[in-house]
């Protein structure tokens, strides 16, 4: 039995995680993303529908204190943050929290970490590019008065959906863009954030142009309690901030630069998150926000404020380009994660394959575009995909708590980023995932504990077997 617990807590020594950076089967990946890649690779993946659709489910909580909802969610998404950072700048790999957890726990705990990403990532992108074809049609209709069939926009069975071909087709598009290279996905990107963050400036000008400042009182009608409800349901508009880690093999500088990524790409998408709120609560009196249609709210405002139709449909076209960011930027990571698991034999060597041309794991690209295609096109998720934010959460736990370990194991380690208020900031890193967790629903934990079951069994019958470390 003790030989068993020591197999199943190996841990993979720092240094050796660092050393084999960036090496696949074939070939190796090609450091080309600079401090303003890393950082938009990170916007990228956390600014998608979320500030679309969340701000009108988080506002009849709050009411205008939804502002101070966003900042208390920034605030526990920052605890997290400096964890990564600190993890980031000091073992600067593709593997994310699964790698941290290996440097700090053990196999058996990175498995976890890396089975959880993986509910993360595939599962939260086919979630999200169901939703595409749902806002392009947004976009169609009031563009040229027509929209695509519901038989291509839906899954089966849902609201008489044949195959969701949409879905399809942002996951192909994406896909072939990775497959370009990361140089090329990172520019394509760069493009698609540029693109959504003036769609969200036009929308706070054109707020501010009917902005009434008793809008805001009373500020917090619900209290306290609104103000930490809306907290709780706004926070998933955070995750995504992580996405800078699953880059530490293609980054020109990783020790400066992923650190610098993750802590700005946060405080950039928190200023967004709160100017946006407040032009819109100033535009639109609290009361009216309406959280049975949600995905027409920001249109809905800034036609109400200039009386037309067209300034609705920019920010319809701007939803469009957020989902196509996040497709890419998640699917960028999930290949990025499932390389480094399969490079330590955890899983089979095809998801390690580098080609030598293009610099990237192509074979690893095509099998998780095949999987998640199939998942947008042929699954209506439902509450499954509501356990990607469990799952998020246990691997944000699982890195403050690899900081706390790390730093008493190895405080030789060189470090470029240190989290601050050591070990007070990790503690509350925990903690707070752990409230969030608390906090969701029966259904999501019987999906999480039966994905765990599964990993587990997969790990067992492959992983324990095939890992490459003594």
């Amino acid at each position: 039995m003790s030989t068993l617990a020591q197999r199943l807590f190996r841990i993979k020594p720092t240094d050796q995680i660092v050393a084999e950076g960036g090496q696949g089967e074939g070939g190796e990946l090609r450091r080309t993303m600079s401090l303003w890649s890393l950082t938009l690779f990170s916007v990228g993946a956390t600014l998608g529908t979320g500030i679309f659709v969340i701000l009108g489910q988080a506002v009849p909580k709050a009411g205008p204190a939804v502002v101070l909802a966003f900042v208390l969610a920034a605030v526990t998404a920052l605890f997290s943050a400096l964890s990564y950072a600190e993890l980031a700048g000091t073992i600067p790999v593709s593997g994310s929290s699964y790698s941290y957890a290996y440097a700090t726990m053990g196999e058996i705990v990175a498995w976890i970490c890396g089975w959880c990403l993986m509910l993360e990532y595939a599962v939260s992108v086919a979630a999200v590019a169901v939703g595409w074809g749902e806002y392009l049609n947004t976009f169609l209709e009031g563009m040229f008065g027509w929209s695509l069939p519901a038989s291509i926009t839906h899954s089966p069975g849902d609201q008489g959906g044949v195959v969701n071909l949409t879905a399809i087709l942002i996951v192909v598009l994406a896909t072939w863009l990775l497959l370009r290279g990361s140089s090329e996905s990172a520019t394509a990107n760069a493009i698609f954030v540029l693109v959504k963050i003036a769609v969200l400036a036009f929308f706070c000008i054109v707020a501010f142009t009917a902005f009434q400042s008793g809008n805001f009182t009373p500020f917090a009608p619900m209290g306290i309690a609104g103000v930490t409800a809306a907290a709780s349901q706004v926070f998933f508009s955070y995750i995504g901030f992580d996405a800078a880690s699953t880059a530490g093999e293609e980054a020109k500088n990783p020790r400066r630069d992923l650190p610098l990524a993750i802590i700005f790409s946060l405080v950039i998408v928190t200023a967004i998150y709160v100017l946006v709120a407040i032009a819109a609560i100033g535009a639109m009196p609290w009361t009216e926000f309406d959280p049975d249609s949600t995905e027409a709210s920001l249109a809905l405002i800034v036609n109400q404020a200039t009386g037309q139709t067209w300034p609705g449909l920019v920010v319809s076209f701007g939803a469009v380009i957020a989902i196509a960011s996040v497709v890419l930027t998640v699917l960028y990571g999930q290949t990025r994660i499932l390389f480094a698991m399969s490079r330590d034999g955890l899983l089979p060597k095809v998801f390690q394959k580098v080609n030598p041309r293009r610099q990237v794991p192509v074979a690893n690209t095509i099998i998780v575009c095949v999987f998640v295609a199939i998942l947008a096109g042929l699954i209506p998720l439902g509450q499954l995909a509501e356990a990607t934010s469990i799952g998020t959460l246990f691997a944000f736990a699982i890195v403050n708590v690899g900081v706390l370990v790390l730093r008493y194991s190895r405080p030789d380690l060189p470090r470029s980023f240190r989290t601050p208020l050591f070990p007070i900031t990790p503690i509350l890193g925990v903690i707070f995932c752990v409230l969030v967790m608390a906090g969701l629903a029966g259904v999501t934990w019987l999906a999480f504990l039966i994905w765990m079951a599964i990993g587990l069994l997969a790990y067992f019958l492959y992983g324990y077997r095939h890992s490459r470390l003594a």
